[in-house]
């Protein structure tokens, strides 16, 4: 297909091979070429972006894998999308298979929603449209005033355990929180496989992080207390609250159970699945818990490998046998430290999405026997 013809253009926001990998592979399955375009920095490290081709009244995508340098990401994705703004483009698609900042979607303590923000800034920059793979919190979608298309990994993640995992009928799906149990219940629904969810003390996740601003803050130990400016109230020995006549109950702290597994996962191949693995601890004490009650082997699914910092020296120490991620991030470095590291090819349904979007075409098909809890 000729591109000048086909009515749009893809670009990649990213000059380096290792974020570009994606980008051709999905030109190779749309049979286009990929969009001329220079993405460097500047040696103040400003973001420079020079686009070579005409793109006036076309639908361009952009193709933006997330490396370790997220926030140069960032910047190279804005600046792309308001040069081709300014450069007339009548459609401007954002494909971000993995979304950054997601884990960011809620407030804590006095921090801020940070993926509200990047959403704001990507429809101020011009983009029209966004491609994403299995956010961390589908109600991320919420954040947009554009339409998002929020695509499943799972196809090809199941796909790889039924023709890569010998014996995988003797496996169980494992939920290494409680928090992971949905996605853990329907990747074991559709297998046809038992489920063991994993809680106690050695779990650490997000929803555990204290929420709120903790306010008002503690009130002194003196022999009174100021309420309201003006106002002293007699100290009583009790927890005051901040107005006179106000008192609220004070909530119980949080105290773990010791590290329990609901499920038998005896004799049996244990399948951890999650949507993210980037520090591996976690990962690595599951597997070992996941020994210690019988089970022989241990395999991880995630769907963004992003495997930061001294992830791939632990897994390849630990009693993982094995961990399957997608190449929505760029992770080659990664594999040649841990030969445990496999890789399953998405760029199929990045690129047929591209193609329905382009021809104005229902993604229902992508979405067949997908549900709200997926």
């Amino acid at each position: 297909m000729n591109i000048s013809k086909s009515g749009y253009r893809v670009f990649s926001a990213n000059s380096t091979t290792a974020c570009t990998e994606l980008a051709k592979k999905i030109t190779e399955r749309l049979g286009v070429d990929l969009g001329k375009s220079v993405v460097y920095q500047e040696s103040n490290r400003e973001t420079r972006v020079d686009v070579k081709e005409s793109v006036r009244g076309q639908d361009i995508f952009i193709i933006q894998t997330i490396p370790r340098d997220v926030n140069t990401a960032i910047m190279e994705l804005l600046v792309m999308a308001y040069a081709l703004k300014t450069n007339c483009a009548k459609n401007i698609i954002g494909v971000i298979p993995y979304f950054p900042y997601s884990k960011q979607c809620k407030m804590r303590k006095r921090g801020s929603i940070v993926c509200k923000l990047l959403a704001s800034m990507l429809a101020k920059a011009g983009l029209t449209h966004i491609i994403t793979m299995d956010l961390h919190q589908k109600e991320i979608q919420g954040f947009f005033s554009f339409p998002v298309d929020n695509l499943r990994a799972s196809p090809f993640l199941l796909q790889y355990i039924q023709e890569e995992i010998p014996d995988y009928r003797n496996a169980i799906i494992v939920a290494k929180s409680p928090s992971a149990a949905k996605r853990a219940q329907s990747y074991a629904e559709r297998l046809r496989l038992g489920l063991a969810v994993m809680h106690g003390e050695a779990q650490c996740s997000e929803s555990d992080m204290a929420d709120g601003r903790h306010s008002p803050p503690p009130m002194s130990s003196g022999r009174t207390t100021s309420g309201h400016p003006g106002l002293e109230l007699p100290y009583t020995g009790r927890h005051q609250a901040s107005f006179p006549g106000i008192e609220l109950p004070i909530m119980m702290a949080k105290e773990k159970p010791p590290i329990t597994v609901v499920g038998d996962v005896g004799g049996r191949i244990a399948i951890i699945v999650d949507d993210i693995i980037d520090d591996v601890e976690d990962f690595v004490a599951a597997a070992e818990t996941l020994k210690e009650r019988g089970a022989y082997k241990i395999y991880i699914m995630a769907t963004h490998g992003l495997l930061s910092a001294e992830a791939p020296r632990l897994i390849e120490e630990s009693a993982i046998d094995e961990v399957v991620v997608t190449n929505t991030v760029p992770h080659e470095v990664q594999k040649l430290q841990c030969p445990k590291i496999k890789t399953v090819d998405v760029s199929m349904i990045l690129a047929e999405a591209i193609r329905r979007i382009h021809n104005g075409e229902s993604m229902a098909y992508l979405f067949r026997n997908i549900t709200v809890d997926d």
